[in-house]
């Protein structure tokens, strides 16, 4: 029989995973436009995607490895769930008369089959390197710094997940020159948010582990 210690852990978890699930499937559907930002070419999915990380960050120090990994192949099934189903929305309407704007729905929704393919690519690399290497740096580290696992491995699992990205869309039909001056201005924003998610992180943390708001408790809980 499960208590109501564990039925509200659990419940916490299901919390993680829907807003992870949200957040991934919202940055591919937003990630089809493009917007500038003081100069610099960016997708709007950019400001959803980093919400996955912050959430398998605080998966992985709450439930551990396994807990996390699950997740993310679970997000990656409701992606592949979400790109078919959106395919199958794009299909010619029966009656075309009564939705005029078919085509303009399938270009925005459809997406690209090489884009998507890079998205794919970019968030199974990029997923299990950010959970691999926050127990790496969590075992070396003996459990303590959050904040350094935290930072370490967002940062290069972002770093990894804009070249995958790009490489994989983008490679053959573009100027490498233009491909790294890309990427350059897509991870320069994702260190951003990377840098900004700690206080995020700890905060989530403790709620997570029902750690009440003592000096005491809170240092025996983050390490």
């Amino acid at each position: 029989m499960i208590n109501s210690s564990q039925d509200n852990n659990v419940g916490k978890l299901i919390i993680f995973s829907m807003i992870f699930v949200s957040g991934l499937l919202l940055s591919n559907i937003m990630g089809q436009k493009v917007i500038d930002v003081f100069g610099i070419v960016l997708t709007v999915g950019i400001f959803a995607y980093p919400v996955t990380f912050l959430m398998t960050d605080t998966i992985s120090e709450v439930w551990g490895k396994d807990v996390a990994q699950k997740v993310v192949i679970g997000g990656f099934v409701a992606n592949i769930i979400m790109v078919i189903g959106l395919y199958l929305s794009t299909l010619p309407a029966a009656i075309p008369d009564q939705y005029p704007f078919g085509e303009e729905y399938a270009l925005i929704l459809a997406g690209v089959p090489r884009i998507t393919l890079a998205s794919l690519a970019a968030y199974l690399v990029s997923q299990f390197v950010d959970v691999n290497l926050f127990h790496f740096i969590k075992k070396k580290t003996n459990g303590k710094h959050l904040w350094l696992r935290n930072n370490a491995s967002t940062m290069v699992s972002q770093m990894l997940d804009t070249i995958v990205f790009i490489v994989v869309a983008f490679a053959g039909t573009m100027p490498v020159s233009a491909m790294i001056s890309m990427m350059a201005a897509q991870y320069f924003i994702k260190f951003l948010f990377a840098m900004i998610d700690t206080p995020f992180v700890y905060i989530l943390v403790n709620w997570a582990k029902g750690v009440r708001n003592t000096q005491g408790e809170r240092s025996s809980a983050i390490g």
